[in-house]
């Protein structure tokens, strides 16, 4: 065992160990660590990019996570990876924001060519000819994202922020290749009738070219040889002679071995010398010219040979004429055009940096100084653009925003003029109607800028802000005014003091109230006094009520007695209080009575005394009460005698009082103003939840009114009830004017202006905030004008041309040498100098060229006359014209010189000596052109209010004008200007545009009575149609079968506003008279009347206004009680039952004894029981509130805010409605809302704004040009409002102006100047037209002067005209028709083609190889067809027919049909018909030679010849016709020829193997049958024929037949 300290030493060491151990792994992971990190076992990984944030534009950044992964997979700490390899965590972006969608866009290139798709890897595969009407294949297109302003590419992840990268590749179909398609040839050319040989020739043109890789068109023409009858003799073949001019050589200056100076000419005509002429004979001097253009005149020459009709050249002098033509003529040398070097580049037009990509520009100019001339090089660009950016220089750009000022006041007068335009003011208007306010844009306030905000807000362009504009216009509502409702007026009270806390004097009031039912509602709402006061004398706030106990008796049981008084102090209202506060001394407690005793005479107690007959007391009669008592039994013998009939009643007066009431009447609150105790408050938030400015204080005037008189002293008004005058209010802030600040001056014009026109600038500012409360006012000037300073009036700049300097010709050396004469005579050219002009003084020559349509011309051909020429004097002026319009004028020339005595200028025809032409004449017609124009009707004056129109507002009906143009013409037929035939161009007639009429109602009527007396009932109130709507005027609302609208609301009574008042009963009147006791049964009547308890005389108004469930009776059984019966006294009343009607309670009332009987007999009861039963004795009371009305408007407003209210009512629990009161004795919870606010709709007629001005005539001059106006929509119809026109455009015809254009004519024939064929030259001119436009009116040439500036165009050009036996060109053919690519019928294509050929002649075969080659034109085309090609033959004959191509139009084609359908053109049998004695006949089958009979196979084909028996003696014709017509059989066809299976003999009859063979089936036939039955086992044999052997059978039977 170990000791203990040997096991401390031991876990020691064993603690030791394991840390030790520990450390050398850290230490051995470590170190693979190093090592992995050495051998790069860690790699960087980055995460997918994050968005890009931050500014908008290339100022984003984009982040990204990073993580250090180990080649196993697992990730590690960061600084396990090289730092030098690590990936970037963030890079620059661009930032996409939503603007930027004007900034980028995807471009789209078209489709390419659609292209095979290859079915294997690999080049596409040619297409082959087993193609039948297309093929699939793809086509592709470049699709990039680039800034729109200067198209440079950028990633294609901005534009796909906005919308999808659209495809690069969709499927298409290849149509089959389409080969060339020509004509037929036209009929060949005819021969000359000669001896030599000439060549005649045919062509064809093209009808459609090679498309999607067909053939190429074959040759257009075909050549051939005429068949001549004879040949000419060698050497005397018959030929023509032509002399043949060739081109003009460029133009050059004399060489120095040209210029004879010792009189010798030596010729050069070597190509174009640069060395210059340094010597110029005095002859050759070229005119002197300002320095801009120093022209330099040369010569050019050409050449001229004779050749003969089989092109080859002869001797020229085979070709002599009469005029040989020029061999040299002037020209000028070529001068190119010369320009200045660039200007400097303007600055960037990209002031600013906007955050886009966008880019500025600028631009450079350069100046000509030298135009172009004698063919010379034209003139380059004279103007150069390019993009810049230097966005980091830049300040950012200022952004704009659209700013709205705040709405103005609320225009009902607008709908209401919609609704009746003849409306006008006639007193307060309110609910719905337009507000505007104005619109602008400003510049947007940067969030760090420190500009201030009077800058920021300045208006600008509405063009620099974006987006729509809000709305400048909407519905709104001004506020309703409604006065109070309220309830009927209670009972007078008592005469009471003033103050019942200070009683003072003998004077006093007696008061009445009414209620508030519904406040009043808007700015004018008003409620009447709610108090009513008249005066009285006695006044008592305090007095005693006593009531009186039974009778009792003082002595026995009847007699005197007396009463017990209870006496309580009451208030004015009713209420009991201290009896110290009555003034009096209470009444005494007791009070002498009677009961009757048995005989004694019994009468009732006194009835309550009446109401009052009147409510006041006028001069004619006072209010009365009474009250009365009846006998109950009569007196006995010796009994107290009963009282006279008048003792029965007594009366007393009351409502003394005066009818004149006093009350106080309020004005409207005054405004809230200032009160100096209360400033120091703060602002705060008013009830409205608008901004206030501390607490004011209201006044109002208070005054004492008396009923029918007027305002009186204030005195004689109770001071209690007077309204307070001052009240505190919120005081509203007070609002300055706020305005914009001045926009800028509208910029005067930088470049100059023509004439003397003022120009003018302007600037505007704009109301933001009216002034309101006291605030600080607008300014009056919202609108400034200035005249622009330092205006330069643009130079009028034109071209001043010098003199033509002399005709300069050929040098004299040069023509000697070239034309052997020296006569100086003949063709040349002039020259002159042009400079620019302004105001007399030189000018740049580009400012010329800017304002005019090129220069005049510098150079024009001239003519030196020869001897041998005509001369002339110059043209005469015309003679005068007369003032008739059938006049001509003339002019005149004369012959000069020698020119007189020639034969040859005499002629007339060729040199006229008298010009005439028709003078012009001033009678103009005029004709109607085009339709009426819209009707127009005249521009409104009237100013809208605040600048705003609404249909219906400005004129938009009634009469107008319509317009129809006028064509002007001359005399001769030529337009002319309108202005001639009519002062305005136009036919004006009066019209009339039907005005809309509108749905009119009366108005409404007033309100009819409640329905119902008592509680709520029903009010309605109707209008009636008026006019009905018509010409799209508003439409009607539903009417009834009276057309009638109603409109109904609950409305409520008062139930105690008429009540019944009855009078006493009468004495009981007895039905018995006979007895002698006047006792017993009987009736009583009394008078009953309604009154109206509001009124103050209480006269009686008709029954029906009372409720007839409480009429009370008229009359009532009553009963006189003989002096021996017991009387007792009326029933008291029920006791009340509790409210919750338990029918468990019971109810009681008492009566008591009033005289004994005489014989003892028991009295009837004095008490009676009932239980409480609902609805009988017993009635509960509950609210009753109506539904909610419609929206009930104020009587000023159609629409807008309204009120819908309920009412409430009290309703007994059977359905009786009660007094409210009812309802508030039981304390019910009364419903919180009666009235909440809702909306009408306002009906809107559909507002427009003005019209445009008329636009600028859609053409220039002549027939069919239109103007037009718009108008837009700015609140289109809302409701029942009338609609918008359709028609927002008006037109009418422009007035027709003559229209002058410069025409060029045809070009001439090709003018040879004396050569027969070669080059020449054709001319066309060009001249001044008038027409009017249209197409089928022809022009007529008129002035020069009347098309201004001539244009430049080519007016000359070479032509060539060929020469007997060259190889040329014809003209080109016509355009074929327009023709669709289509597929199966189906057009493949929206534009088709069209074409055009021009091929060669070919006059001689020796010139065949100098040919040029045919050429083929295609142009698009539209309105094209769809044609299919098919192949047509004709009839057989002999094996052979014709096969051709047609075209769908029936016109013959080579090409478009396809050759792998292509009939045949000769007929051959198939199979071939190998047969004995066959042959192949027309239709294509075999048949068999004459004597033999076709035996055919069942599947047509011929099977055999069998000879006609009978036919021997003609056996030698049948061989000699067989051996004629039998086609000759093949080789092969002999060798196998004994091996066929022929069953017959050549003479018919059947082979001996046949019989065999037929015979060997028939056993094996029987040996298959025999076979199956054995093996089958069956009963019966089944004996089958095999199918195949039963055509055969058929065909050996028929074999034997024959």
């Amino acid at each position: 065992m170990f000791s203990k300290g040997d096991l401390a030493v031991t876990c020691w060491l064993w603690r030791s160990i394991k840390k030790l151990f520990l450390l050398l792994s850290l230490l051995l992971s470590h170190a693979a660590h190093l090592e992995a990190k050495k051998d790069n076992q860690f790699i960087w990984k980055p995460g997918p990019w994050g968005r890009c944030t931050g500014d908008c534009g290339p100022g984003g950044v984009q982040s990204r996570a990073l993580w250090c992964f180990h080649l196993e997979g697992w990730t590690s700490h960061l600084s396990n990876c090289d730092e030098n390899s690590r990936p970037p965590k963030e890079r620059s972006c661009f930032r996409v924001c939503d603007w930027h969608s004007d900034l980028f866009q995807w471009e789209v290139s078209d489709w390419h060519h659609c292209v095979l798709v290859p079915s294997s890897p690999g080049p596409a595969k040619p297409r082959t000819a087993e193609c039948v009407t297309a093929q699939h294949g793809l086509q592709h297109r470049t699709v990039r994202c680039i800034q729109k302003l200067n198209r440079t590419r950028v990633v294609n992840e901005i534009c796909e922020h906005f919308a999808p990268q659209p495809s690069t590749e969709q499927a298409c179909l290849i149509p089959c290749p389409q080969d060339c398609v020509v004509s037929e040839f036209s009929p060949w050319s005819e021969c000359s009738k000669g001896c030599e040989k000439r060549l005649q020739h045919r062509t064809r043109a093209a009808i459609a070219p090679p498309l999607y890789g067909g053939t190429q068109c074959p040759n257009l023409t075909e050549s051939r040889a005429c068949d001549t009858p004879i040949s000419c003799p060698l050497g005397e073949e018959e030929y023509t002679f032509s002399l043949k001019v060739g081109p003009w050589s460029k133009c050059r200056l004399p060489h120095l071995k040209e210029i004879n100076l010792s009189g010798r000419t030596a010729l050069d005509f070597s190509s174009d010398s640069k060395e210059r002429v340094a010597f110029r004979p005095q002859s050759y001097k070229p005119h002197p010219l300002s320095k801009p253009w120093d022209l330099e005149i040369g010569y050019q020459t050409r050449q001229v040979w004779c050749t003969r009709s089989d092109g080859k050249n002869a001797m020229l002098s085979l070709c002599v004429q009469d005029s040989f033509p020029l061999t040299v003529q002037s020209c000028i040398m070529p001068e190119d055009c010369e320009t200045t070097e660039w200007s400097s580049w303007s600055p960037c037009s990209k002031t600013c940096r906007s955050g886009s990509l966008s880019p500025g520009f600028r631009s450079r100019s350069r100046n000509v100084k030298h135009v172009a001339i004698g063919g010379g090089k034209e003139c380059p660009e004279l103007l150069e653009k390019e993009a810049c950016i230097v966005e980091e220089l830049l300040q950012p750009c200022p952004r704009y925003s659209w700013r709205t000022s705040e709405w103005k006041e609320c225009q009902v007068s607008l709908l209401l003029e919609q609704q009746d335009p003849h409306w006008h003011v006639t007193g307060p208007v309110c609910g719905g109607g337009i507000q505007t306010r104005d619109v602008y844009c400003a510049q947007s306030t940067p969030a760090s800028s420190a500009q201030k905000a009077k800058e920021v807000s300045r208006p600008v362009r509405k063009t620099l802000c974006l987006g729509p504009a809000p709305s400048a216009s909407q519905l709104c509502n001004a506020p309703c005014s409604t006065d109070c409702i309220v309830s009927s007026w209670s009972t007078w009270g008592l005469c009471i003091h003033e103050n019942c806390h200070d009683p003072q004097g003998r004077k006093g009031f007696r008061l009445r109230r009414r209620h508030v039912l519904m406040e009043s509602t808007g700015p004018a709402g008003h409620c009447p006094h709610l108090v009513e006061s008249v005066p009285c004398e006695d006044p008592m706030c305090y007095r005693w009520l006593a009531s009186e106990g039974i009778c009792i008796p003082d002595h026995g049981k009847c007699g005197l007695g007396h009463r017990i008084l209870k006496a309580v102090c009451q208030n004015d209202r009713g209420e009991d209080v201290s009896g110290s506060l009555c003034p009096a001394s209470p009444p005494p407690e007791r009070m002498a009575c009677e009961i009757p005793c048995r005989m004694d005479c019994v009468l009732s107690e006194w009835t309550e005394w009446s109401s009052c007959s009147q409510s006041c007391s006028n001069k004619n009669s006072d209010g009365k009460q009474t009250r009365s008592r009846t006998i109950l039994a009569l007196a006995g013998e010796g009994g107290k005698p009963c009282p006279p009939s008048q003792a029965l009643q007594e009366y007393r007066s009351c409502n003394d009082h005066s009818c004149m009431q006093l009350y106080w009447e309020t004005l409207p609150w005054g405004p809230c103003s200032e009160d100096t105790l209360v400033t120091a408050l703060n602002a705060t938030i008013g009830w409205t939840g608008e901004a206030t400015c501390g607490v004011g204080i209201q006044t109002r005037r208070v005054f004492c009114v008396k009923s029918h008189v007027g305002q009186v002293m204030t005195k004689r008004c109770p001071d209690s009830t007077r309204p307070e005058t001052v009240r505190p209010c919120l005081l509203p802030c007070k609002k300055d004017c706020i305005v914009t600040a001045f926009s800028e001056w509208t910029p005067c014009p930088k470049s100059c202006q023509p004439g003397n026109a003022t120009v003018k600038q302007s600037r505007y500012r704009i109301i933001i905030q009216e002034a309101a409360n006291g605030g600080q006012e607008c300014p009056d000037t919202l609108f400034e004008e200035r005249e622009c300073e330092d205006i330069s009036l643009c130079p009028i700049y034109r071209w001043k041309p010098q003199k033509w300097s002399p005709c300069i010709l050929v040098p004299e050396s040069v023509r000697q040498g070239i034309m052997g004469t020296s006569e100086a005579c003949g063709k040349g050219v002039q020259t002159r100098a042009v400079s620019c002009m302004s105001d007399n003084q030189s000018a740049e020559m580009m400012e010329c060229l800017k304002q005019t349509n090129g220069m005049p011309p510098l150079v024009q051909e001239c003519t030196v006359p020869c001897r041998d020429d005509c001369t002339f004097t110059i043209w005469s002026k015309f003679t005068p014209c007369p003032t008739n319009c059938e006049a001509t004028r003339s002019r005149r020339r004369q012959l000069t010189g020698k020119s007189r005595k020639k034969e040859k200028c005499q002629d007339s025809d060729l040199y006229p000596l008298l010009e005439t032409e028709l003078c012009p004449c001033d009678v103009f017609i005029s004709q109607p052109y085009g339709n009426w124009s819209d009707c127009i009707l005249p521009e409104g004056r009237r100013e809208s209010q605040r600048g705003f129109r609404v249909q219906g507002e400005g004129k938009e009906c009634g009469k107008g004008m319509r317009f129809r143009a006028l064509a002007c013409s001359d005399k001769n037929g030529r337009p002319v200007d309108p202005s001639h035939c009519s002062s305005s161009g136009y036919i004006e007639e009066e019209c009339v545009i039907p005005c809309p009429f509108d749905c009119k109602l009366s108005d409404w009527s007033s309100w009819g009575s409640c329905s119902s007396s008592c509680g709520i009932g029903v009010r309605i109130r109707s209008k009636w149609l008026k006019e009905k709507p018509y010409n799209g005027g508003r439409p009607c609302p539903r009417l009834d079968l009276k057309n009638q609208v109603h409109e109904a609301v609950p409305c409520y009574s008062e139930c105690n506003q008429y009540s019944w008042v009855v009078e006493h009963w009468s004495p009981c009147k007895i039905h018995n008279e006979l007895r002698s006791l006047r006792c017993g049964g009987g009736m009583q009547s009394r008078k009953i009347r309604c009154v109206n308890t509001a009124d103050s005389v209480g006269g009686a108004v008709d029954n029906s206004l009372c409720s007839q469930d409480e009429i009370p009776p008229e009359t009532q059984s009553c009963s006189l009680l003989c002096p021996s019966e017991c009387v007792m006294s009326e029933w008291g009343p029920w006791n009340k039952c509790p409210q919750s009607c338990d029918p468990h309670s019971m109810q009681r009332r008492t009566r008591h004894l009033l005289r004994p009987s005489l014989n003892s007999r028991t009295c009837a009861e004095d008490s009676q029981v009932r239980p409480c039963l609902l609805n009988e004795n017993c009635f509960q009371f509950q609210y009753n509130l109506t539904e909610w009305s419609t929206c009930q408007l104020s009587e000023n407003a159609t629409c807008g805010r309204g009120v819908r209210t309920r009412l409430l009512s009290c309703v007994r629990s059977d359905g009786k409605p009660v007094g409210v009161d009812q309802c508030e004795q039981h304390n019910l919870e009364k419903p919180q809302r009666m009235s909440v606010h809702c909306l009408v709709e306002c009906v809107v007629n559909c507002q427009l704004s003005g019209w445009t001005a008329w636009t600028e005539c859609s053409k220039t001059c002549g027939h069919g040009g239109r103007m037009s106006r718009t108008r837009f929509i700015i609140m289109p119809t809302q409701g029942e409002g009338r609609p918008c026109p359709t028609e927002l455009t008006q037109q009418k015809t422009c007035p027709v102006t003559p229209c002058y254009s410069w025409v060029l004519g045809n070009w001439s024939a090709c003018k040879l100047e004396g050569g027969d064929c070669g080059e020449g030259v054709q001319i066309r001119h060009l001249s001044c037209v008038v027409h009017n436009g249209s197409i089928s009116h022809s022009a007529i040439s008129v002035d020069e002067a009347l098309c201004g500036e001539m244009p430049y165009s080519i007016l000359k050009q070479p032509c060539f005209v060929p020469c007997p036996g060259d190889c040329h060109l014809m003209e080109w053919s016509e355009w074929s028709t327009c023709e669709l690519t289509c597929i199966n019928g189906r057009n493949f294509e929206t534009m088709g083609r069209q074409s055009r050929s021009r091929t060669f002649i070919v006059q001689s075969f020796e010139n065949q190889d100098s040919c040029p080659q045919q050429v083929l034109e295609t142009r698009p085309c539209t309105g094209g067809k769809c044609y299919h090609y098919t192949w047509k033959a004709s009839l057989w004959n002999n094996n052979e027919r014709t096969v051709w191509c047609q075209r769908s139009d029936g016109i013959n084609v080579t090409g478009g049909c396809s050759p792998q359908t292509r009939p045949a053109a000769i007929r051959q049998c198939n199979p071939a018909c190998r047969k004995p004695f066959s042959y192949c006949t027309q239709g294509g089958v075999c048949g068999c030679e004459k004597g033999y009979m076709e035996i055919m196979r069942s599947n047509g084909f011929l099977d055999y010849c069998m000879k006609v028996p009978g036919s021997e003696d003609k056996k030698a014709d049948v061989k000699n016709l067989s051996g004629k017509n039998r086609p000759v059989n093949s080789k092969i066809h002999d060798i196998f020829k004994g091996w066929s299976l022929q069953p017959l003999d050549p003479d018919g009859r059947v082979k001996i193997w046949v019989y065999g063979v037929s015979g060997g089936g028939f056993l094996i036939m029987i040996f298959l049958i025999f076979t199956s039955y054995l093996l089958c086992k069956k009963p019966k044999p089944h004996q089958s024929t095999p199918p195949q052997q039963k055509p055969l059978t058929l065909a050996y039977d028929g074999d034997l037949d024959m």
